[in-house]
């Protein structure tokens, strides 16, 4: 099922197809730089379970996405149930992930604003969060440009205090900010 399309970009229910490509973008350092680590092909295909679930439970989550001119799939862009402890959480978290080939083309920013309206307009969200490393500022900088309001910093608890990507920023939108 076809959820979104923007000027350049469908965003849609995943295939056991996108599981390769899926694979080798979570195996790449440069794509997970700002994660505490890349993944394996298993842990590939627990998270793919772990998106598959949100979308039978809640009808949405993080969309597979592919580029309009060629069909070809280049990450995800979409909604996660975050329920580590926090208090913010549990929220409903935009995010996305695209491979390197992908970067530099404005698509995390346009697939993102498509989410946010659709969460606030046909999902009928309040309240969307985003974070990602502090180190990460591409990451940051489309938040910027999607309407989110820096909130602050925070250690995620789900990341060794060791680790650079420990300390992560938090952004948040409401309903009410981007109807604005």
């Amino acid at each position: 099922m076809i959820y979104l399309e923007t000027a350049r970009l469908r965003l849609r229910d995943w295939e056991e197809a996108d599981l390769a490509t899926f694979a080798g973008l979570n195996a790449d350092e440069e794509v997970m730089r700002y994660f505490p680590k890349t993944l394996s092909a298993a842990e590939t295909e627990a998270f793919y379970n772990v998106i598959v679930a949100e979308f039978k439970e809640f009808g949405f989550g993080l969309y597979a996405v592919d580029v309009k001119e060629n069909n070809e799939f280049i990450g995800f862009i979409g909604f996660h149930h975050a329920t580590f402890e926090s208090e913010f959480t549990p929220c409903i978290e935009i995010g996305w992930r695209l491979k390197k080939e992908a970067w530099g083309k404005g698509y995390a920013t346009e697939g993102a604003k498509a989410c946010l309206a659709y969460g606030f307009n046909q999902l009928g969200f309040r309240d969307v969060y985003s974070f990602t490393a502090v180190i990460n500022t591409p990451s940051s900088h489309v938040m910027d440009k999607i309407g989110m309001q820096f909130i602050r910093t925070f250690d995620h608890p789900r990341v060794d205090p060791s680790s650079p990507v420990h300390k992560h920023v938090l952004y948040h939108i409401d309903a009410d900010f981007a109807n604005e």
